[in-house]
């Protein structure tokens, strides 16, 4: 590789040490395997019907015999704790008697939460409607509210946001205002209704007096997530860094400290240039303690920003399993990948007037033919400005001529300055010898 005159050495040193002759440096950094993820753990860190939800979700996505049949058993005890009978008995019939007699359909259970399931149904139509015919405003909406976690505990979201929807009406505080907003957005993002959780978010923030940090964060999160479902991902880190480290485990039922972290990184990753991602992320007091949590992410982002593409890769590879069951971020994953490898290959190419294809390929981790793919469609795309030497394997920057645009840029300035002069002593000669000119009327 040959690189410019005015480059930076310690860019160029960086990269060049994650070429082909980088095995020191690589064998000095920590490098994480692509280990079955720990089923147990993971659902350690929700609660509720999220929890249920990701367990559902990672036995229907990953192709490990073991590993589905730990995270319905695990669904099916979480369920046993609630009332959703239904949701129940779809994951019995997920399992096909796999686990045995313990875990098939428990008839008297189910009969059980049903029955009672009714009668508290009937109970709290008949207070809502007293309190109704009372006219007691406060009473309506905390009947509304109790329908609202009524049904949202057995199952019927839409029931569930409906209620919370109509207690809307009878707040009468801003702290009223605000736990309707938490509750209409924790069902909306079970339901995927993220246009939702974006107003109810816009809606909550309107009453900044009534926030307290925890609740702050809280809304940050979900924001993200909204942002993260519209594929908005710049947005999406914004709010990710944004969270005060206040949310903690206080947010469960929704999201980990642990995928604010990840979310936030790869979405930064895969948008911020590297002025943002130095101030934003890796200066970002708040977010390094997020970061703490999941180390191979802060590792990789660190790896980018010094250009260890090939180990950040590595990292991002060793990754992508567990995080493709991840339930908010697997439908985005091969977007954000493509375009952090995109980003570290524009990054990579930069510095360099020539770079060798086949020094490159073994920085990424890649062939040759594959690369050159990649650098074609880039090339094509308008995101490097260089062509390629099939023949002999070498990208050729087009780099402009900075030295003649230099020039070019002064002797326009000193011809704009000539006529500038030029026009104000004609002027100040005018105006000495008081000459005026006339327009002639046409008779």
């Amino acid at each position: 590789m040959e690189a410019e005159e005015d480059g930076p050495t310690s860019m160029i040193e960086a990269m060049s040490a994650n070429g082909i002759n980088s095995g020191e440096d690589s064998r000095s950094k920590p490098i994480i395997s692509s280990e079955q993820m720990d089923v147990e753990a993971y659902a350690s860190l929700y609660t509720g019907r999220t929890k249920i939800m990701r367990l559902i979700f990672i036995a229907d996505r990953c192709g490990n015999h073991t590993m589905q049949l730990e995270a319905l058993r695990m669904a099916y005890d979480e369920i046993k704790k609630g009332a959703n009978s239904q949701l129940c008995r779809e994951v019995v019939q997920k399992i096909g008697g796999r686990l045995g007699p313990a875990y098939e359909i428990d008839n008297d259970w189910a009969y059980s939460v049903d029955r009672r399931a009714e009668l508290r149904k009937e109970k709290l139509d008949n207070e809502l409607n007293g309190y109704r015919t009372n006219l007691i405003k406060e009473s309506i909406r905390m009947g509304h509210n109790d329908f609202g976690d009524f049904y949202y505990a057995h199952g019927a979201l839409g029931d569930a946001f409906k209620n919370y929807i109509r207690s809307r009406d009878y707040c009468t505080t801003t702290k009223h205002i605000i736990q309707m907003c938490l509750n209409v957005i924790l069902v909306s993002i079970e339901m995927g209704q993220f246009v939702h959780v974006t107003n109810y978010v816009n809606k909550a923030e309107q009453n900044p007096d009534a926030l307290d940090p925890i609740k702050v964060a809280k809304l940050k999160c979900a924001a993200g997530l909204a942002h993260l479902d519209g594929k908005k991902y710049k947005l999406a880190a914004r709010k990710f860094l944004e969270t005060g480290i206040e949310l903690g485990n206080n947010y469960s039922e929704v999201i980990a400290p642990q995928d604010v972290a990840t979310y936030g990184g790869l979405c930064a990753l895969a948008c911020f240039d590297r002025t943002e991602l130095k101030n934003k992320v890796i200066d970002n007091v708040n977010f390094r303690n997020f970061l703490e949590l999941v180390p191979e992410v802060r590792e990789l982002i660190h790896d980018f920003y010094s250009s260890r593409y090939a180990s950040c890769l590595q990292y991002l590879e060793n990754l992508k399993e567990n995080l493709l069951l991840d339930i908010h971020l697997y439908d985005h994953l091969e977007t954000l990948y493509s375009q952090i490898r995109h980003k570290a290959i524009i990054q990579y190419t930069h510095p360099f007037i020539s770079v060798d294809l086949h020094t490159m390929a073994s920085a990424f981790k890649t062939d040759v033919i594959g690369l050159e793919k990649e650098l074609k469609a880039l090339i094509t795309d308008n995101q490097i400005q260089a062509r390629i030497d099939s023949h002999n394997k070498i990208l050729y920057a087009r780099h402009a001529d900075q030295r003649n645009a230099t020039f070019q840029r002064v002797l326009q300035t000193g011809i704009e300055f000539d006529r500038d002069v030029r026009s104000m002593l004609l002027r100040a000669s005018l105006v000495k010898q008081e000459y005026s000119l006339r327009a002639i009327r046409k008779t």
